[in-house]
């Protein structure tokens, strides 16, 4: 510790160094550098920056092997960076620096975004019409973000146009293979009958990949969003597969994060599945039909995704490096997503 920077004792950072890096490369400030270590999150160590009388926060690569293409920080950097100005609420992004001698990882900074996370998705304490307010602005934004122009913010080539399904699928099984651990029957059948049932994709936009309520942050008192946070897996892609994803809370318990699943919707205000899919309709000017066709398709995708996802973090448990004290928890699910998985497509062959 230097007598200009305070380490945090759940940080793992270099607190002197990053105060260097702030005072030279972002902006100058006096008295101590605070560095506080967030819990939550299982991909990519996050940090509570407080450098003077400025708040920012920093996302970093793990430390040890990586899987291939996972963790991939300089795509959250461009993500929100091309995004700012647009009607998608980002953080301001200060820098990123991708030389792993400086911090021992690649990492980048941006602007600490005050408001509320809300991490239960029945909205404990809130009345009916403030629950409806708070999913109406979630799927308003989505649909904003699914709108956008993404050639002429400068992101025309985060992806390849088209076949996005036959790309994902093809990724998560080499991720999911390369961190096996048990075999899972419900996997491999999820393997094979997706690669044979890819539905048409009728436009390419950018995605964000892992759009949910508590991937964003709320206004402190309005059911206004003011930033979408955590664009590791933002790419171009099927807008509607996108959607699917933020719709599995409707159908998966997913650990210590309060789902939909198997929740009374109605008196809390919260709509079901298919009204909120007609609201998505509604704000993306899409006809709600064809979604409707191929929904247990992009649910099945969504849950074998999920499930690779999972297992990565499994894996990295096992390995002892994964960014949360919960991951181990994480390798019980992984069979359970896929098996829920395979529950959607044997709906679909019914």
């Amino acid at each position: 510790m230097t007598a200009s920077a305070q380490h945090d004792l759940n940080s793992d950072l270099d607190a002197g160094r990053l105060a260097d890096v702030i005072r030279t490369r972002i902006e100058p400030f006096t008295g101590e550098l605070q560095v506080r270590r967030i819990e939550g999150g299982q991909s990519n160590p996050t940090y509570i920056v407080d450098a003077g009388a400025s708040r920012y926060v920093l996302r970093r690569k793990p430390s040890g092997p990586l899987l291939p293409s996972a963790h991939a920080i300089e795509r959250e950097f461009r993500a929100m960076k091309a995004l700012a100005g647009t009607e998608v609420p980002v953080p301001r992004v200060r820098l990123l620096c991708e030389d792993p001698e400086v911090l021992g990882s690649a990492f980048y900074v941006m602007d600490f975004v005050d408001g509320r996370i809300l991490g239960d998705q029945t909205l404990p304490g809130m009345s009916p019409a403030q629950r409806l307010a708070h999913y109406t602005e979630l799927n308003r934004v989505l649909a904003r973000l699914h709108a956008v122009d993404h050639r002429a913010c400068g992101l025309g080539d985060f992806g390849r146009e088209g076949s996005y399904v036959q790309r994902q699928l093809e990724r998560w099984t080499r991720q999911y293979r390369a961190s096996e651990t048990t075999p899972i029957p419900a996997m491999e059948n999820l393997i094979a009958w997706l690669g044979e049932r890819e539905p048409p994709q009728d436009t390419t936009t950018l995605v964000h990949g892992d759009y949910r309520l508590d991937n964003v942050v709320w206004h402190p008192t309005e059911p206004r969003i003011v930033a979408v946070l955590d664009w590791e897996l933002s790419t171009l892609g099927d807008p509607l597969v996108d959607f699917a994803y933020h719709c599995m809370t409707w159908h998966l318990a997913l650990g210590t994060h309060r789902t939909l699943a198997g929740v009374d919707l109605a008196p809390l205000g919260i709509p079901d599945e298919g009204a909120y899919l007609a609201l998505y309709a509604q704000h993306s000017g899409r006809d709600v039909n064809p979604i409707r066709d191929h929904w247990a398709f992009y649910m099945a995708f969504n849950m074998f995704r999920m499930a690779a996802i999972q297992q990565g973090v499994a894996r990295r448990a096992l390995d002892g490096n994964a960014a949360n004290s919960r991951a181990r928890d994480v390798a019980e699910r992984v069979a359970l997503t896929a098996e829920a998985g395979w529950a959607q497509a044997e709906r679909a062959m019914a």
